[in-house]
């Protein structure tokens, strides 16, 4: 009994839907299955009546009855209910995946937040490389311009950053005016080209405003981590090369290469070199 408990429950189940055609299907599957499920315990009740002597008419006529009236029904009714069952369901995953999307999305930028980014940089258990970036003096471009134009320079900014990283790197808006990218596709040194690439593109960006065009500029600092370490840690090195950009000049990107915390490091200092902009 228990094993037949479960194979119905099985055989009814609704699932998953990826579709309105795929609840449609499904339905049909599902409301053959009733149809013959009823059928057969419609003939299987006649049997028993018949047995009993039971049957208000003949047997003959029942089994007639059955067969025509019992699939019909069944079919229609249980295929009524899957497709509204199933609809439910399927608007209620897309509702959900909907949700579970804008959970994990900057609004604004349409890049990954930040708890979505930490945690794909904390899932990556291979070596990786991060970037923190933060624009240059934006407080004085919202000051000036208003934080509609700044606005606009964070979506320009992010636009650049996705096609500069484009399948190679997960860019994320963790703040602010602050950004991170980081890719463990990229070598170290490759990561660091296009980091310079998006940095030399956005100072060229101009952002059209009323009373002339808007340019920034960005600085930024970008460490490796070690296989399974995370983003705290690396995130504290890359952002000490980002204030190191910042004391700078701005407009510049530190590359650190030291992969352990600063108090570790402090014994085995590791060089740092700079990408200078214009």
């Amino acid at each position: 009994m228990g094993r037949a408990r479960k194979w119905i429950i099985k055989q009814l189940t609704l699932g998953e839907f990826d579709s309105h055609l795929h609840v449609w299907r499904k339905a049909v599957v599902m409301a053959c299955k009733i149809a013959v499920l009823a059928y057969c315990i419609n003939l299987g009740a006649h049997w028993v009546m018949y047995q009993f002597d039971l049957l208000p008419y003949t047997l003959k006529a029942g089994l007639i009855a059955a067969t025509v009236l019992t699939p019909t029904i069944a079919f229609t009714v249980a295929l009524a209910v899957y497709v509204v069952l199933g609809f439910a369901i399927y608007d209620l995953s897309v509702s959900r995946a909907e949700l579970e999307h804008l959970s994990r999305t900057d609004v604004l930028s349409g890049l990954a937040n930040r708890r979505a980014f930490l945690e794909q940089f904390d899932d990556c258990t291979g070596e990786k490389s991060l970037m923190v970036i933060d624009i240059d003096r934006f407080k004085v471009v919202n000051d000036r311009y208003g934080h509609a134009v700044g606005d606009e320079v964070i979506v320009n900014v992010a636009d650049m950053l996705s096609t500069v990283f484009a399948g190679r790197g997960i860019c994320a808006r963790i703040g602010g005016e602050e950004f991170a990218v980081f890719s463990a596709e990229l070598s170290f040194a490759e990561f660091a080209a296009l980091a310079e690439i998006a940095r030399t593109r956005i100072a060229g960006m101009l952002t059209r405003v009323e009373g002339g065009p808007v340019s920034v500029t960005i600085s930024a600092g970008i460490t490796r981590a070690l296989p399974r370490q995370k983003f705290r840690e690396t995130f504290s090195r890359a952002d000490k090369a980002l204030y190191d950009a910042k004391a700078g000049g701005r407009n510049r990107i530190v590359l650190s290469y030291e992969t352990a915390p600063p108090e570790a490091a402090a014994f085995t200092p590791e060089p740092a070199a700079r990408i200078s902009g214009d």
